[in-house]
């Protein structure tokens, strides 16, 4: 198997012909105004033609030989939790909370592109919004349009998203069961009001599934934009969202996972990558693929005996 010319290497090769033409032509007539033979030129030109058609082969790069290489493909699950309860349209983090999880979901998309990725959406409830997929650009999509209403506004619980997730896992009909290339992502500021979040994470660390947790926002905190405003309690009081480290670092470090930060001096997301990246994949598929080796060297090294044959055998081509 040999590729096709480039435009490039065809343009070259047509000048080279060229100027190489000329020059037999000039040897030619020289000859024949001497009135000497001009057989002797055959000798070098078949030489040389032979050095030149062989660098262009080995330049082509010729391929062939057969054999047969083994090909797997290796990946990780990851289901991302994304909190889209009110309190993430807090703007400590500019714009919001919201809006630069999103950037970064992006990136993180991006940086697993062959292992599937699945969103969660929650608040006091959970909803499936992409299942496990190589879809990259299904996952932007779903990404873009995520806000703050597609939940329902009452606060925020880590259990749902977490059993949600898991149960999704577990219920893969594609995985081979290897449950340590799985690995839950839980994005929130904190705040979790849920009550078996406890329990729920023990079913997680229990199935050997991985747990990292990325918090947003400050500890200073800011409001929550409204309709008109800012939101407020019942009392009317203006509400702040601050970040609650807690019991995402607890969550964390009950499942082996980790626990990394966005504020307004550190961004963790990088450092979330390189941690997923350490897990090892499972194998998803194995196949014998058949392939050639590139044996350019053969044509290469003739060229290169001819050439170093060339320089040392001199052809008297005009007598006097």
């Amino acid at each position: 198997m040999i590729r096709a010319f480039s435009w490039v290497e065809a343009t070259l090769l047509v000048l080279f012909l060229i100027a190489y033409g000329i020059y037999i032509w000039r040897i030619v007539r020289i000859s024949k105004a001497l009135h000497t033979p001009a057989y002797t030129i055959i000798f070098k030109l078949v030489l040389r033609s032979v050095v030149v058609a062989l660098v262009i082969i080995s330049i082509l790069g010729p391929a062939f030989g057969d054999s047969r290489r083994e090909i797997k493909s290796v990946g990780k699950d990851i289901m991302m939790c994304i909190d889209l309860s009110k309190s993430m349209d807090a703007f400590d983090i500019q714009p919001t909370r919201l809006e630069k999880i999103k950037f970064e979901l992006k990136k993180i998309v991006a940086a697993f592109n062959s292992d599937r990725i699945g969103l969660v959406i929650f608040s006091s409830e959970a909803f499936m919004q992409c299942p496990l997929t190589y879809d990259q650009n299904a996952l932007n999509l779903f990404i873009e349009t995520m806000n703050t209403n597609l939940v329902p506004a009452s606060g925020t619980d880590f259990g749902p998203p977490l059993q949600m997730a898991l149960t999704k896992m577990k219920d893969d009909k594609s995985s081979d069961g290897n449950q340590k290339s799985k690995v839950i992502v839980l994005i929130s500021d904190g705040e979790d009001f849920g009550e078996e979040t406890d329990a729920i994470a023990r079913n997680v660390e229990n199935e050997g599934i991985r747990l990292f947790t990325l918090g947003v926002g400050t500890e200073h905190g800011s409001q929550i934009a409204a309709s008109k405003g800012f939101k407020t309690d019942a009392k009317g009081n203006v509400v702040v969202s601050k970040l609650n480290p807690t019991s995402l670092k607890d969550l964390a470090s009950k499942t082996d996972g980790q626990y990394f930060e966005i504020n307004e001096s550190r961004n963790d997301v990088n450092r979330l990558i390189n941690a997923i990246n350490k897990i090892e994949g499972q194998m998803r598929d194995a196949r014998l693929v058949d392939v050639s080796a590139n044996r350019y060297f053969y044509f290469l090294l003739a060229a290169l005996i001819l050439l170093a044959t060339d320089v040392l055998v001199s052809v008297r081509t005009v007598r006097i």
